[in-house]
Parts: C-alpha cells; sequence; structure tokens
C-alpha cells in the first residue's frame, strides 16, 4: 500500500509530463516545494511552507574528515529526525555557529578540554554553555555510536546554570490590561487568546491554524516532544479567532523566535512584564463549572482521554452558539 499523501500537498503535471509540487491551504496561496519527492530537501521544503518559514538554504559540501563534514552527516541521519522540531531548529543556529568558527577543523582534534574550553567561553550566558553542551553531545555520542569517532569527547562533562524564580507569571491586572492595549481584532490579541486559553507553547502557537481545528477540538501534535494533544476550543478563544486576520495555514504564522520576540514588544507596549512563556503557568478562571486546577489539568490531555470531554463541549456549543466557528 502506497503511503497517503502529506496533508496541503498537491502535485501539478504540465502539457510536458513535468511534475511541480506545492503546498496550498483552501484558496490560499501556493508555495513550490523543491527537490525530489520523498527526499530529505523535498521534505524540509515542505515542511518550511507548512510553517510558513523560509526555506532552508543548501549549504556546500564540506570536506571529508572536516566538523563542518560530520554535522552534515549527523543532520541526515536516524538520530537527528527523531529530535523534536524545536529541538533541531534550536542546534541548527548552535552547529551553524560552530561550523562558521570552525567548519573546516578535523572532528578527529575535538578533545574534552575543546569541549570545556567552548563552554568557558560563553561563561556569561550559562545557559548558551548549557545548549551548546546538548548540541555536541547529540553530534559525538551519534558519531561514537556509528564508528565516526573512538569515543565521544563530551562524556562527563557538565554546564552548571545558576537557579532562577524562572517566568513570571502573568496576573490577573496584567492580562487587562494587555486586553486593553489590544483589542479583539489585532493580531497581538490573537496571540494572548491562543496562549491563554489552549496553554500551548509558543513554538505550537505559532504554527496553530484551522486545520488542527475540527468539531471544537484542537489536534496537535506538539514540537517539542511530538506528543499528540488535543484541547477543547473555549468560547473565548473562538470569539476572537472569528474576529481576527489570520493566516492560511497558521493564524499567527511566525518562526518560534520571531513571535516570541513580537509578543515580548507587544507585552512592552501594553506596559506588562510578562512573556509567552509565563501565560502557561496562569490557572485563570475562564468562566467555565470547574475550578482552575481541573481547567488547568484538562487544558492538556492525550487523545485517549479525550472521550470524557465530548459531553462537555456539546453542552457549551448550545450555551454559546454565537462563538462557533466560521469556518
Amino acid at each position: 500500500m502506497s503511503r497517503p499523501r502529506p496533508p496541503y500537498l498537491h502535485k501539478e503535471i504540465s502539457r510536458h509530463g513535468s511534475i511541480t509540487w506545492y503546498v496550498r491551504s483552501g484558496s490560499g496561496p501556493r508555495t513550490r516545494v523543491r527537490g525530489e519527492y520523498g527526499s530529505p530537501e523535498f521534505m524540509a521544503n515542505y515542511q518550511a511552507a507548512i510553517d510558513g518559514v523560509p526555506v532552508p538554504q543548501k549549504q556546500g559540501v564540506a570536506p571529508q574528515g572536516t566538523i563542518g563534514w560530520l554535522i552534515a552527516r549527523y543532520r541526515e541521519s536516524g538520530a537527528w529526525v527523531r529530535l523534536s522540531v524545536a529541538t533541531r531548529h534550536q542546534r541548527d543556529n548552535i552547529f551553524a555557529r560552530v561550523v562558521e568558527a570552525a567548519g573546516n577543523g578535523s572532528f578527529a582534534d575535538v578533545t574534552k578540554k575543546t569541549i570545556k574550553d567552548a563552554i568557558e567561553r560563553r561563561k556569561e550566558s550559562p545557559f548558551a554553555a548549557r545548549d551548546f553542551l546538548k548540541a555536541m553531545r547529540g553530534l559525538f555520542r551519534w558519531a561514537a555510536d556509528t564508528g565516526q569517532v573512538a569515543a565521544d569527547p563530551t562524556e562527563g562533562i557538565r554546564a552548571a546554570v545558576p537557579r532562577t524564580d524562572g517566568y513570571h507569571t502573568w496576573t490577573e491586572d496584567e492580562i487587562s490590561r494587555f486586553e486593553a492595549r489590544w483589542p479583539i481584532g489585532t493580531r497581538e490579541r490573537l496571540a494572548l487568546a491562543i496562549l491563554l486559553y489552549t496553554g500551548l507553547r509558543r513554538a505550537d502557537a505559532a504554527i496553530l491554524g484551522r486545520q488542527h481545528i475540527r468539531d471544537w477540538i484542537v489536534s496537535i501534535r506538539t514540537a517539542k516532544t511530538g506528543a499528540q494533544i488535543v484541547i477543547p476550543v473555549l468560547p473565548q478563544l473562538a470569539e476572537v479567532i472569528n474576529a481576527s486576520p489570520t493566516g492560511d495555514l497558521a493564524f499567527i504564522s511566525m518562526t518560534t523566535d520571531s513571535f516570541g520576540q513580537w509578543f515580548r514588544r507587544a507585552c512592552k507596549a501594553a506596559g506588562v512584564p510578562g512573556s509567552a512563556h509565563g501565560l502557561r503557568g496562569r490557572p485563570v478562571q475562564l468562566g467555565l463549572p470547574t475550578t482552575a486546577r481541573l481547567w488547568r489539568n484538562s487544558m492538556q490531555f492525550t487523545v485517549g482521554s479525550a472521550g470524557r470531554w465530548l459531553a462537555f463541549i456539546q453542552q457549551r456549543r448550545t450555551a454559546c452558539g454565537s462563538h462557533k466557528m466560521q469556518w
């Protein structure tokens, strides 16, 4: 049995027999997908079109035996594919800086001292040092497992990070001030509603779109863990979506980093200290017949436990008919 075609991927055959693939949702714009169908290049271009991000540029071939060459082979491996989209994006940025600084160096010359020195150079940014170590550990563990190197030079190395109070959790007053600054109909208010009424991480909030919603239920595979979760669409969220300009494949249509920076600027303009992440820790009362604790626990749940919510969602349809989805 042939594998099903990925969502929103269309095939067009010219009168000369040439095949063109493109991504399109509904009557939205078409985005061409280049490369041989099913190849890593094709799938990378397809995913970029779905996520609404720039198409990844093909890099030149690094000489065999160099760090750049090793990273390129790692990015073609199953170990890389099994990482979440968010993790791959983060490590791509780290590896790009590594290649720029030392891509032509021999990976056989990388020792524990090399890794420790690199961490020390990042001592003013301890979280960046930790992320660097994680990326290099993933690379060299794979290299050791596949026989590219005799031993993993990151083994036993740790990057300490300071204790913090975590992200600031929004107060009810801060939410009200943000809503006053950004009324319904603005993209900023739409972003707040998605974050507040779904509890999604910013990576998932940035790509949430109509294709993820059916019968008042959001079903989305999270970028960080790869878990498939379902979330009830609350009437407050439906109201904001219906009244807001949205993208074709995503309501907000931004990359994760762009979304986070853009939302921080919106918070600053509203005079609030919050961030996108801070809304995930806000167990607000939403006017539902349940406690804040129950609402938060049920905000995200696995597909297997979705059944018990169906009756509740059906009741809300009758009570909130004016907020039904308009697509």
